[in-house]
């Protein structure tokens, strides 16, 4: 967990409450112990104070100072960077550059499954074609107990959300992705994890 030095700091960050990505930042904070001050936003009804901050007036949206970032990768990796303890990306470049390859297809492979999930008339058909997606790459969750590493990453703290979010969009993971099940179990399990969730997370999966 975070070193004392890290609870020093005093950020701000808004975020939705059931949003995916605002989700994957607070994973982080909380893993780095990070101090900070939480803003709930109503997406559908940005407060003035995000416009000023963020032209787009979208979470996640981090202030640090004099910094505003605002997208969720890229506040991710600044964290990480910012405090270094514990790390969540690796320290050679080639490894490092391996870890981005594989946040960016997450986005591109995953993230846009779930966009279309939450824009899509045939919710049906697009659950199935990310069930699919998870199912095909299960197999490599038996190999380490985090996502092709023995401690937690970012891409950790990227899959998490979606796979803690799967009930919400109609998905049961089939018995040949148990792996993956085991491994999400894994991560729901942690301390970070849990200290992540807003109430509104923690609803998805009292039903």
């Amino acid at each position: 967990m975070a070193v004392v030095a890290n609870r020093k700091s005093i950020m701000n960050l808004f975020s939705g409450a059931s949003d995916l990505y605002s989700h994957r930042v607070r994973i982080v904070l909380a893993e780095k112990g990070i101090n900070y001050e939480g803003v709930d936003v109503d997406i559908a009804h940005p407060p003035e104070d995000l416009m000023e901050l963020n032209p787009y007036g979208k979470v996640p949206t981090l202030v640090d100072r004099d910094l505003v970032l605002y997208d969720a990768q890229v506040i991710m990796e600044y964290l990480d960077e910012r405090f270094p303890h514990p790390p969540l990306m690796p320290v050679d470049p080639v490894s490092r550059a391996q870890s981005r390859m594989t946040l960016s297809r997450i986005q591109q492979d995953w993230d846009s499954l779930v966009n279309k999930l939450q824009n899509s008339r045939d919710k049906s058909k697009v659950a199935k074609d990310l069930c699919d997606s998870l199912t095909v790459i299960a197999p490599i969750f038996e190999q380490k107990p985090f996502f092709m590493s023995d401690e937690l990453s970012l891409l950790d703290c990227a899959v998490a959300p979606i796979l803690w979010r799967l009930p919400e969009y109609g998905i049961t993971l089939p018995a040949a992705a148990k792996p993956l099940e085991d491994y999400a179990q894994r991560l729901f399990a942690l301390e970070s994890f849990q200290a992540s969730l807003s109430d509104k997370e923690r609803e998805m999966r009292e039903a």
